[in-house]
């Protein structure tokens, strides 16, 4: 295979990759039983009129499964961090006490779980359809090659066999996140 064919086939692996990154962290951001700082990758504050990720702004501890203290650098962004947890869709009522901010974690309900399990699964099927979309234009490059005649047709056929084997691999990848993001979300 030519080296343009090598290198469109390297480009929608790493675009892929990209993209099972992108579903990773969108999964660490739904919320289990646990309390983790990556859930509040998501949650970001008005800073000075900037609007700031709020691990910028803060450090976490986890003294307890369900509990986390979040401690802001500059105390004159306690209100602010305090009020974006509070919109967040977490769920979780903040505490306060001048110095700290204390998020304890409610049981999740059955209701609740079902929800996020859903929410996980949307997630999941969003990245499978970013992973085909890349695949698509993976596949429309390889057919402009051939149509103008830098590559032959042996060559294509096999470039889009090594392109489908990568799909699948990359969506059978996100399955096997969600079904750990799913038993984790039923644990109780």
């Amino acid at each position: 295979m030519s080296e343009e064919i090598d290198l469109i086939l390297a480009e929608a692996g790493e675009k892929m990759d990209k993209a099972i990154a992108v579903a990773r962290e969108d999964f660490s951001t739904i919320r289990t039983g646990r309390a983790t700082p990556a859930m509040f990758n998501k949650v970001s504050v008005d800073y000075y009129g900037t609007q700031t990720p709020i691990n910028q702004l803060a450090s976490f501890q986890t003294p307890e499964a369900r509990m986390i203290l979040i401690t802001p650098y500059d105390k004159g962004a306690m209100a602010g961090i305090e009020k974006s947890l509070r919109d967040s869709d977490l769920g979780i009522n903040p505490t306060t006490d001048g110095n700290v901010i204390r998020v304890v974690l409610p049981q999740l309900t059955e209701d609740r779980r079902k929800e996020y399990i859903k929410l996980a699964r949307t997630k999941g099927e969003d990245a499978k359809i970013s992973i085909r979309n890349i695949r698509r234009h993976a596949k429309e490059s390889l057919e402009t090659m051939q149509k103008d005649g830098d590559a032959g047709e042996d060559d294509i056929r096999r470039a889009e066999k090594s392109l489908d084997d990568l799909t699948h691999k990359n969506a059978e990848h996100i399955d096997e996140i969600l079904k750990h993001k799913e038993a984790e979300l039923l644990e109780v």
